[in-house]
């Protein structure tokens, strides 16, 4: 295959079986970061960039703004490049020092914020940086993911049409809910082609999206300290919390058990996956989504002293088995 620009490469069909994650079932695990940008963001990043050119938004030249945990950005600066705008990407200290050095090498621009928002995170604070940045550039746009529809299309026309054409029955599909775009793109899918899947939306501790009390997180990825505005309550039919010290153990454990170096929102996805396995039926056929690859994370849930330091030693202990099924 030889495409024109790199942002052209997405990776729909590459699944991995986990086998013996759940006894009984089927367990498999969507990889997303096998594409150029290295996250399931490059597809909302390309159906963005090109909603706004099809409106008259961005033109040759043009000047766009978003804010990021990290991936969204990576992503978003490689189809600038390639495009010849001029990206500026507002930050927290929660992004990944390798995300931002990528950002930087693609030739973006990095805006970083420090203060927390009332909330007790930095999504407000990012997004009142990027209103700043408006009053001040009447030219400049912003793409905003958390109500931009190009960003659950993406993931209907995308990524649930993939795994519905690759693996048909799908029983129980587990998604994670950052910007909600993945989710929400993903239950109309599946709501108008696999009605009876049951859909579990994942999310952080200390997110506030599902209604959850506020509070501090440490990795970029899944949770808000705003509900977006793309989210929906009847989205899924079951709605998780994870403590990032469990997301941290699970992701450790992919790396030791299988080979595979997940980032944190896909540790957080997989431990809601265990968490259900005693209530998943025997021969199910199970769907977790794995946003991104764990390269950006070997400084810090895949480091010893970083990971203790921040959740304590809890964090360093091996998984207990998980349950097993209950009849089906």
């Amino acid at each position: 295959m030889i495409v024109h620009d790199p942002h052209e490469i997405v990776t729909d069909d590459m699944f991995v079986e986990l086998h013996g994650f759940v006894e009984g079932s089927d367990v498999f695990v969507k990889l997303e970061g096998l594409n150029p940008a290295g996250s399931i963001k490059l597809k909302p990043a390309v159906a963005m960039i090109e909603r706004c050119e099809r409106r008259g938004e961005l033109v040759p030249g043009g000047r766009f703004v978003e804010s990021s945990s990290g991936s969204l950005g990576v992503a978003l600066a490689m189809v600038a490049a390639a495009r010849g705008y001029h990206f500026t990407c507002v930050v927290d200290p929660n992004v990944s020092r390798q995300s931002l050095d990528v950002i930087r090498s693609l030739g973006a621009a990095i805006v970083r914020v420090q203060g927390r928002d009332a909330n007790g995170g930095f999504l407000a604070t990012r997004i009142a940086a990027v209103h700043d940045m408006l009053d001040s550039d009447p030219k400049l746009v912003w793409l905003n993911q958390y109500a931009n529809p190009a960003n659950p299309d993406a993931h209907a026309d995308s990524t649930a049409t993939a795994i519905l054409r690759e693996l048909g029955r799908v029983d129980h599909l587990f998604v994670g809910a950052g910007t909600t775009g993945t989710l929400m793109g993903c239950a109309r899918h599946f709501r108008a082609f696999s009605p009876w899947t049951h859909l579990v939306a994942v999310d952080s501790v200390g997110s506030v999206t599902f209604g959850g009390q506020s509070g501090p997180r440490h990795l970029p990825g899944l949770g808000a300290s705003r509900r977006p505005e793309l989210y929906s309550p009847d989205a899924a039919a079951e709605h998780v919390l994870v403590d990032e010290v469990e997301a941290v153990r699970v992701c450790r454990h992919m790396a030791g058990r299988y080979g595979l170096l997940l980032g944190a929102s896909s540790g957080s996805i997989l431990a809601a996956v265990l968490r259900a396995a005693g209530r998943i039926p025997a021969g199910s056929r199970v769907v977790a989504l794995s946003p991104d690859l764990g390269d950006r994370y070997v400084q810090t849930i895949y480091n010893d002293q970083w990971a203790a330091e921040t959740y304590g030693p809890d964090a360093l202990l091996p998984l207990l088995p998980a349950r097993r099924n209950v009849a089906a």
